[in-house]
């Protein structure tokens, strides 16, 4: 994987754009966020370069204004153990921010991405300057959190089958939407639930069977009977 990402000249409709997406931000009025939109700086990565790794620091808050991101870490033996997925108006970066500790982990462009970058010195002006982004900051911690205790409880303690329908109706549940698009490739779902790839798909087969899911197309599914799911 290459690390460079080029930095491009501010785009101002960009950084508004993006800075509008993400929830820790939105919730100001216009001229606050237009503070916000002046500390930022656009960044672009091309499909598989790397943004940080394990290792690095980072003195900066990313964005993602378009594109997905993955976050994963590495095993003794290299193999990927996939974290989440971040799309737009997601944000990455908080953690190694605040501690000044190295990251744990990779984060590498999925396809073309957009990000806005923030330094660390103007995230913590506007921290006092307007609390209630740091209770936003809290928050968004405590969903992760909650996602990150469910797949560990459902790693240890439920079979593949019951992790993928959970993993279904999480996506549908997110995107208020019984049709969904799978966010990455079945690979990356495996090692995100522990699982193989043929596992995955021999799974999704099954449901459809079941008459549970349909498969519509690449990626894309629709949830004929979601408490069928749910009951598993």
């Amino acid at each position: 994987m290459r690390k460079c990402g080029h930095l491009q000249p501010n785009v101002k409709e960009m950084q508004k754009l993006c800075v509008s997406l993400v929830p820790i931000f939105n919730h100001l009025h216009q001229n606050e966020m237009q503070e916000i939109v002046k500390a930022t700086r656009s960044t672009k990565y091309e499909k598989g370069e790397e943004i940080y790794g394990a290792g690095d620091t980072s003195a900066h808050l990313y964005i993602v204004h378009r594109g997905r991101v993955k976050i994963f870490r590495l095993s003794e033996s290299g193999k990927e153990q996939l974290i989440r997925i971040l799309e737009p108006g997601d944000f990455m970066g908080e953690l190694a921010l605040f501690s000044g500790s190295p990251f744990d982990h990779y984060a590498v462009a999925m396809e073309k991405t957009d990000l806005c970058v923030m330094r660390r010195s103007d995230l913590e002006i506007f921290l006092k300057k307007y609390p209630n982004i740091s209770l936003k900051i809290m928050e968004e911690f405590s969903r992760r959190l909650e996602r990150t205790e469910r797949l560990v409880s459902s790693l240890t303690s439920e079979d593949t089958e019951k992790r993928i329908a959970a993993y279904l109706v999480e996506l549908a549940t997110d995107h208020d939407s019984s049709s969904i698009t799978l966010p990455m490739p079945k690979k990356d779902i495996a090692s995100y639930l522990g699982t193989t790839p043929e596992t995955v798909s021999r799974t999704l087969a099954e449901f459809q069977e079941n008459g549970w899911i349909e498969q519509t197309g690449q990626r894309k599914i629709r949830i004929i009977d979601m408490e069928a799911l749910e009951m598993l």
